[in-house]
């Protein structure tokens, strides 16, 4: 499979063109949806969801990653080798997570590019060629790169702060469930959110933090929305009270 995870959004043309990329160079390969609502323009946030994520699928599949407000600058186009599991984007620290947590990975700039690579969609034009070829079992021209061009090692190993707010309200944090486990009950906006197994543990209306299906801390309101009874957006902040 080709695993999409990108922030360009649940409307307009740019995932269409992407798949229709995809399509016509691996017609034979299924692609999927993950994330088209990844942290916008903000590729610290969305590595720690990335990591989480990514994790949950078997080795063997590609995932097309494009967070990149950087597209057509200084930051290198790479393809990154991870526990058997291809990732390809921009390096500028989509996959300093996902490299930090597996067993094995390798990383490698992409040397190759299409006659016409427009300077601000490299995700059409460049990744989404790269993950197909990838896909097929090709292999992509590819040179080292330096990792100080695109690794983060000043980044927290978890991160303490929203990274995503789903469909129904609920804030994800950057932090695996198992590290603050311990710690028990949260804070963000100065209000207390203790720890709960599910929603139904909790009154309604009642804010909690639980363990969600990919090991990340969640905060939630028992049928309610936790970023507007909290005040919470992506970035805000989350303490260990």
């Amino acid at each position: 499979m080709i695993v999409l995870f990108t922030d360009f959004g649940l409307t307009g043309p740019y995932t269409g063109q992407v798949k229709a990329v995809l399509q016509q160079r691996a017609p034979a390969v299924p692609v999927i949806d993950l994330f088209a609502d990844a942290p916008m323009q903000n590729p610290k946030a969305a590595a720690y969801l990335l990591a989480a994520y990514s994790s949950w699928f078997p080795a063997g599949n590609v995932f097309l990653c494009v967070v990149d407000p950087g597209v057509g600058g200084e930051r290198p186009p790479v393809m990154v080798k991870a526990d058997d599991r291809w990732f390809v984007g921009p390096g500028n620290g989509l996959f300093e997570i996902v490299m930090r947590r597996a067993r094995s990975a390798e990383v490698s700039e992409i040397a190759w590019q299409p006659e016409n690579l427009s300077a601000s969609f490299h995700g059409r034009d460049l990744f989404a060629p790269a993950a197909a070829m990838i896909a097929k079992g090709e292999a992509v021209p590819s040179k080292p790169v330096e990792a100080a061009q695109f690794r983060k090692r000043d980044w927290p190993e978890d991160l303490l702060e929203v990274v995503y707010i789903d469909h129904y309200g609920n804030a994800m944090i950057g932090a695996r469930a198992s590290v603050v486990q311990k710690a028990g009950t949260l804070s963000v906006n100065g209000k207390v959110v203790p720890p709960a197994r599910t929603f139904s543990d909790r009154p309604r209306g009642a804010a909690f933090w639980y363990e969600n299906s990919n090991g990340l801390v969640e905060i939630a309101v028992n049928q309610g929305r936790a970023d507007e009874m909290l005040g919470v957006a992506i970035g805000t902040p989350v303490k260990i009270a």
